[in-house]
This record gives C-alpha cells, structure tokens and sequence, in this order.
C-alpha cells in the first residue's frame, strides 16, 4: 500500500500514481475543491458525482434530504462501470467511514483495487469557496467543521479501510500543481502479442524441460526468433532438479525471454522461505532439501523470484489468459486477493474424490469468454480444447509427459517424461469428470435479445421473440447439435421484371450485379426439390474425434436443422455413398481433411413435402379439374342456344388451360421413392473442411469439385449442378445467359440461381453483396403466385412486391452462415458456432412474404 505523507506531498507538481482499473475515492470537505480536481485530471463519463445523482433524484443537487436515493443511484453507477471494467472517480464528501466502506466493499465485489485521494485543506479555504458559491452560501460553517473533524479523525486509518494507495494533499498549491499518472495493472500485458511458448507444469524436471525448450527452438533459453517463453507455475516439488528448474526460468524471466506466474506451490514455498511454518507434504520436503544444498544469496534470489509473481497475465490484446489454475472470466485482469487464490488453487466443490482428493469444480464447462485460457494445475492424460480453454499439466513428473502450447498458431509440443519421478495419489490415465467435453451448450447462450459479431456484416441483432421460436425448434426437432454446423440462409428473389409476361428474368439479376461491380457471375440451375446440407465424416472414428458423437457418421438435415429422413439408416445410408463418392475423387487427401460439409438439394420435393402437396397444390388442381369443365361445358352449351356469353366463356377456357398449367408445374417435381431408389441429390458448395471455411471459395472451382464427386458416384444418387459462366459487362454473354435461362425453363426447370463467380463479392463501397438470388421460371411461379397470376392485372398487382425485407434478412443469414464456418474451422467451442446457427434460426421466424 502506498500513503503519501506530509512531508512527501509538500514538493509542488508531484505525480499521483492511480491504477487505470481501480476505484478512485476523493476525499474531503465540502469546498474543498474535489469536483475541480476531478473535471481537471479524470474524463467527465469517469467520474459519478454525488451532486450530481442527487439532481438525477431531486432536481436539486442541494437537497440534502434525498441523500439515500442518490447514492443508491451513485453506487448502481458505480458498481455497473466496475463490472465494464473502467476507471471511475466517486466525486463526494466520503469523510464519514461509512460511506468509505460501501465504496471499498464495491470495489472488492468488482476485484479492483479502491484508492482515496485526500483534499485536506484548511477550513478558511473551504468556507470561502462556498461563499462564493450561490447555491452554497447559505451553508453553515459548522457543516464543514465537522466535515474537518471527521476527516482528521479517519485520514490515519485509510489503508486499514482496505484503500491500496492513500495520497494526501494538504495545501491549494499542492492541489493545483499535482498530476494523476495513470499506471498499467501488472497483469496487463495486452501489449505484447508474442508469439508466445506457454509451457505446463513442470515440478523439478529439468531434463525434460530442456528438451522441451530444445524441441521448441530455443538455444540456452533465447529463441532465435524472439518467441517468448511462457511458465504457468508448478515450477518446483517432487522432481529430482526444483534448483536446476528455478535457475532456468528465473534466468530466462531476467533476461526478458520469458514470462511466469506463480503456481500453488510455489506459493507455498514462499512462505517457507519467509521463515513460517508449512507442512513438508506434496513434494515440498524433496524442494527444501534441494534447496538447503543451496546458499543463501540463491535461497533469497528465489524468495524474491516469487515474491514478485503475478497472479495471470493478459497478453495480445486480449485474446490470451494465462494462470496457473484457470480463471473464468470475469476475475480477467482483475487484482484482488480472491482473484490471486483462484489462479493459484482453483475452485472445488467442497466434495473429495475415492483418492482423497478435492473435487475440481469443472469452471471451464461453463466459460464463455472470448480470451484463451491456457492454464495447468490438475493433471490430465492428454490436453483438448474446452470451451477455449487447454490444461497443459499432462503429468511429467507423474511419468506422463512435459507439454507446452505455441500461440498464436495452437500448436502442441510435448516430451515424455524420463522416468517416473514421483508416484501419484490418483493415477494418471485417472479421467478427470466432465475434463473431455464441456457441456455442449447452456440456455443462456441463446436466450433473450443477442447480438452477435460476424466478421462480414458487423453485428446482427436477434430479437427476444424470434430466439424464443428458434429455440422451440431448436430443442424438440432439431439433429443432434454437436453435428449442426451450420443452417442455410434465406435467399432473395431477382428484381422484378417489367417485361410483359414476366415477373422475374434474368436481367435484372445481371444488370443489379454489374451495378454491384460484380464482373462476372455464374449462373446455376436450380433445382427442385429441397435444401439439405449434409455432413459426412470419413468415418465413426473421426466423427468422434472431431465432433465428439458415438454411432452417426454424419448428418443431413433441412434449412431448420431438422433430420432429413427419419430412419437413420437411411441417412447413414446416403452417408456411404457420399463418402464413398468422396474417397474415390481423392478430396480426403486434397483437403486434408476426415470431414465435409455440404450444401445440396434433395429430390424430388414430394420427398419432404408430401403434406403440403395434397392440402394445397393438388387440391387447388383437384378443384379447378372438378368444376372448370363443367363450367365450361355449361357456357359453351349457352352459346350454341345463342345466349351471349362468348366473353365469358373465353374466360373459363383460359382458366381451365392456366390449371393445367399449374397442375404440370409441381407434378413435374413430384415422383415415386422406395428408401434411396429414385432420391437424387444435387450438391452445389463445399461449405468446410477441417480447419478450412471453404464459402469464400469460387464457384467453379467448387462445382469442379463436386463433379468429379458425382463422376464417383457410382449409384446414382448425386446429380450435376449445371451452370453458365456470364460476363455482366458484355451484352452477348448476357444475352446467352438469359437464353439459356430461357432454354431451361421451357422445359419446365424451375429457374437458375445466380452468384458471384468469386463467391465472397463486395460492392464499390465495400459493402457485402447478395450471395446470390434467385431467378425463377414464368411456369413454375404459377406455384407461388397461383394459377391465373400471368394475367395482366395479376401481373401488374404482383408487380408491387417489397423486397428490402428480404434481401436484408438474406444478407444477415449469410453473414452468420459465414461466421458459423470460420468459427468451425477455427476450431472455437460449440456454444460459439450455435451462437450463429442459433440466430440463422432465429432470424427465420421473422415476418416476411413467403412468396420471395
């Protein structure tokens, strides 16, 4: 603790050394000049001014009678910036210990250290400074004597109240010439951006550690690329060289190669070392004897080696924790002594295990932070990723082996252990519970309002309502979530089309993307049936590797998640083919990879969309062949008896001819299936591999890739993707792309699809373009918009569509869609990959017309 004395603070322009996270308490009579000294050295959003709460309450700073409310409203603020981790400055009188003691305790809930800056100035100083204020001149003198005498009373005992720094001006120059000097915590290493080596714990093994040091290139203890070296503690104890171990870290921590924090043990060695009593158990009794064949200069070399450890270190700019027991991470680049016992010893649940053991409680099932945890402590057999946090302890001196982690690349390097060095209470092979899996995911992760961060269109906001509908789904029908990687956008419809006849055509598409400064675009034919994205696994053994799961090999579902097919024997089924597909065309080694996501288009439609078929397509069918030619019969009877009814009747004929129209439209994508005999699937994109997101891929280069699947696709089941490369800027590449549009759907395709050739395209202004939309046949529309929509009034009413909704919604979903795969292939925890399926979801259930 630091208190600035009399005689230090009569030196003018003296420099108040204030933590940049920490709780600044000024102190001192009214008129003393506290809220100038705050407007002077702190930003006026740093500062909660109890003057000014009371107003907030009272509309009158003055009103001494709403004190209460107003300094509930100023410890609300207070305690809400400290949880944000930001400076902040209580502007109040705070002579009375009680008032103190609220605002030290806030400080200790929050983790960040109170500190109190003292105005002592006489009390003719106060008394004229309120004279010369108008709301304050009526003030009693006798307010600030007792504001003086209490502040005498309570100036000596300030840093037992628990106030880390105390500083004390006493004099108007010293007030005026004094500066704040905001300092860095000690934890706060966000600057240094590595690259880093984070080696687990080591307790006394020199020999290995120097073989690990060698493996990781460094050359007596400096790496020749100026990589730093990271310790998480458990230097000492059990192992046959603790000495040997301390010299090598403290020298390379000196020589400013390498960087550690204190482990438990450590910890108590310390104290050890400091004279106390400690209990020689754990492998301390090994160390003290090591160590008493030391002399004392190295004895106290290590003494105030550890002394001056920190707790956890936050590195790159915030992306890195390290700590010796894990730390969630609210306690992150927090300094109290709750936060330094949670990094050395961890949390328990208060319960021992069959081998005497404290009960770890498993903090990393439930961490959601965006920092990196890599942390030791607990042996484990073998290090995963959990929630993005690693356990590197993997047992050295158990006989187990030394490993270390390098960041930012996520590489592990490890050594085995020479021998068995210490044998220990629980074995090592000893699973740790819940240390392989975290819990997949937490209700909280996607309830309520959310925001999430994409990489391609900032940030998207999830309403409550549509998250709460995303979640019914979500929870009762979707497929297992450890294999649902990512859901589909919505995708918009082309401009609409003033040619006559015409809804949509292709010319608008090409013109919009040309607009966009899209050169070129593919043009791919749409299929009919639909969307299904498939995951397939090599095989059951890398489907549990990679996404933790016993039995399936994969997945394919629907744009909402749901299984494709309820027999997951068909599904395994079409898996084997796709796999076998897969392996033939050589893309397991090509990509480097055990698995693949598709995006595809299951047919027929009467597949999945039997129901809707018959209570809506053939029943609208079934009605106009019931009553239509009757109708028409009975008119044309009229007519042969001279009734005048011609008009009429030309009517019924063309709407008997649009029903049949219509009638042919959905029957053409509707045909019998027996298990997979008749299913085809039409795969257009790679969407992931392991460790690649391939969406920004080209088009051709994908559909080169799934058609040599297809050439090895032995069965029948895979279908090509056709497609035509056009020039937005050349009117004969145009005009072929609209013909073959044309040629397409007038033998009754649905339509074609059309992208950006490059995939991942961006206007002239930087902004994200349409994915793709969507350019659909004159005869299928008749399914969307009805029978009789080509009619010139239909035409013209239709033609009144709004399409912003859409192409925004479109946009969003394409952003998390993208996200949801980097995120994937950057091997972050589920919770973070659903974060964006999730909100694919969820932005489903948004209002908007079908028909698009």
């Amino acid at each position: 603790m630091t208190t600035t004395t009399e005689e230090a603070t009569t030196t003018p322009g003296r420099q108040l050394p204030v933590t940049d996270l920490s709780l600044v308490v000024l102190v001192g009579a009214t008129g003393s000049g506290k809220s100038t000294f705050a407007r002077r050295h702190f930003k006026p959003t740093e500062v909660v001014s109890s003057d000014f709460c009371r107003g907030l309450v009272a509309d009158d700073e003055n009103d001494q009678s709403a004190s209460a409310d107003a300094f509930d409203v100023l410890h609300y603020i207070v305690g809400k910036r400290l949880a944000a981790g930001r400076l902040t400055v209580v502007d109040a009188t705070n002579v009375q210990t009680e008032s103190r003691r609220q605002l030290v305790k806030l400080a200790r809930e929050h983790d960040v250290l109170p500190i109190a800056i003292v105005l002592d100035l006489p009390e003719d100083v106060c008394a004229r400074r309120n004279a010369a204020r108008p709301d304050r001149a009526g003030m009693p003198r006798h307010v600030i004597s007792r504001h003086r005498r209490e502040l005498r009373r309570s100036l000596r005992g300030l840093e037992r109240e628990g106030f880390r720094k105390v500083h004390v001006l006493r004099s108007v120059e010293e007030v005026e010439s004094a500066g704040v000097v905001l300092e860095r915590r000690y934890n706060d290493l966000r600057h240094l951006t590595g690259p880093f080596d984070i080696i687990g714990d080591i307790h006394g093994c020199r020999s290995e550690l120097e073989t690990l040091l060698g493996r990781l290139g460094y050359e007596d203890g400096v790496h020749p690329d100026g990589r730093t070296a990271v310790f998480v503690g458990d230097l000492v104890d059990r192992g046959p060289d603790s000495p040997g171990v301390l010299r090598r870290v403290m020298g390379m921590v000196a020589a400013g190669s390498a960087l550690c924090v204190p482990g438990n043990h450590e910890n108590k060695l310390a104290r050890w070392l400091k004279g106390r009593n400690v209990q020689r158990t754990h492998g301390l009794a090994e160390t003290i004897e090591q160590l008493e064949k030391e002399d004392d200069a190295f004895r106290e070399q290590v003494r105030e080696f550890i002394d001056g450890l920190v707790s956890h270190y936050v590195l790159d700019e915030g992306r890195l924790v390290v700590c010796h027991a894990g730390l969630p991470e609210k306690y992150h680049g927090r300094t109290s002594g709750r936060v330094r016992s949670h990094a050395l010893y961890g949390e328990t649940t208060g319960e021992t295990d069959e081998f005497g053991l404290p009960v770890r409680y498993p903090w990393a099932e439930d961490y959601r932070g965006r920092a990196a945890v890599v942390y030791g402590h607990t042996p484990v057999p073998s290090t995963s990723w959990i929630n993005n946090t690693i356990c590197l302890d993997t047992g050295a001196v158990f006989g187990g082996r030394m490993t270390a982690l390098r960041w930012p690349e996520r590489e592990l390097v490890d050594v085995p252990a020479e021998k068995v060095w210490y044998e220990p209470v629980k074995p090592l092979l000893t699973e740790t519970p819940g240390s392989r899996e975290g819990r997949p995911l937490d209700l909280a992760d996607v309830q309520g309002r959310r925001v999430v961060e994409t990489r391609h269109l900032a940030r998207v906001a999830v309403r409550e309502e549509n998250a709460a509908a995303a979640l019914e789904v979500m929870s009762r029908f979707a497929v297992d979530p450890r294999l649902l990687a990512y859901l589909p956008p919505t995708m918009a419809p082309t401009a609409t089309s003033r040619r006559e006849g015409y809804l949509e055509h292709p010319a608008e598409a090409f013109a919009q993307y040309a607009a966009d400064g899209v050169a070129q675009v593919v043009c791919e034919e749409k299929h009919m049936g639909s969307r299904a994205v498939a995951l397939v696994c090599r095989d059951a053994g890398a489907a549990r590797r990679r996404f933790g799961v016993d039995g399936p090999t994969g997945t394919v579902h629907t744009r909402t998640g749901r299984p494709f097919f309820d027999d997951q024997e068909v599904t395994e089924e079409i898996l084997d083919r796709l796999r076998a597909a897969v392996g033939a065309a050589g893309l397991w080694d090509e990509l480097e990879t055990d698995w693949l996501l598709l995006d595809a288009e299951l047919m027929p439609w009467s597949l999945k969309a039997s129901g809707l078929l018959r209570t809506q397509y053939a029943a609208v069918g079934a009605a106009a062949g019931a009553v239509l030619p009757g109708a028409t019969a009975a008119l044309r009877s009229a007519a042969g008896r001279g009734v005048p009814v011609d008009g009429l009747l030309d009517r019924q004929r063309e709407r008997g001819e649009d029903a049949r129209a219509f009638t042919d439209a959905y029957r053409r994508y509707c045909w019998t299936t027996d298990g997979l005999d008749g299913v085809r699937l039409a795969p257009f994109q790679l969407l992931a591999a392991e460790g690649r997101s391939l969406a920004g891929v080209p088009h051709d280069r994908q559909l080169a890739w799934l058609d040599r699947l297809v050439e090895h696709d032995p069965t029948g089941l895979l279908q090509v993707t056709r497609r035509l490369v056009v020039d937005t800027g050349d009117e004969e590449s145009v005009r072929a792309g609209t013909d073959w549009w044309l040629e397409m759907t007038g033998r009754g395709g649905e339509g074609m699809v059309v992208k950006p050739l490059a995939a991942l395209a961006r206007d002239g202004g930087g902004r994200l373009v349409q994915p793709g939309v969507k350019v659909r046949g004159r005869e299928y529309l008749r399914i969307i918009y009805g029978p009789e929509y080509t009619r010139p009034d239909n035409l013209g009413r239709l033609r009144d569509r709004f399409l912003g909704h859409k192409r925004s919604l479109a946009l969003r979903e394409y952003a998390l869609g993208l996200e949801a795969l980097d995120r994937l292939a950057d091997g972050e925890p589920l919770w973070r990959v659903h974060e964006a399926v999730f909100a694919v979801l969820a932005l489903e259930s948004e209002p908007v017309d079908p028909r698009l």
